[in-house]
């Protein structure tokens, strides 16, 4: 897979920013079929990043019934992994991205 598509993006929710704070554990959007090993590849070729380790969820999309068996869907589902960081590693910054 193509390293420079594996990251989409932060997730900034509440709880995201407290882990950040507290254990250097950062929350990012990956490409549906990225792998621990691409990410871990992406955050040291692009950001300077040695990650601890790295745990996968898949978010379900929220659907909805709109009557007589039909459903449409409100919000898609993705991937994202939570990332913990090294102590020596300099914190994570999306908007900096090293070719």
């Amino acid at each position: 897979m193509d390293l420079s598509r594996v990251i989409v993006g932060p997730v900034d929710t509440e709880k995201s920013e407290r882990m950040k704070a507290s254990d250097r554990t950062y929350t990012i959007r990956v490409a549906p079929n990225a792998t621990k090993i691409d990410v871990r590849n992406a955050l040291r070729k692009f950001y300077d990043i040695e990650a601890v380790s790295l745990r996968v969820m898949r978010t379900n999309s929220k659907t909805r019934a709109v009557g007589r068996g039909r459903v449409i869907t409100k919000k898609k589902g993705f991937k994202k992994m939570m990332v913990t960081i090294s102590e020596k590693s300099k914190p994570l910054d999306i908007a900096n991205f090293k070719i």
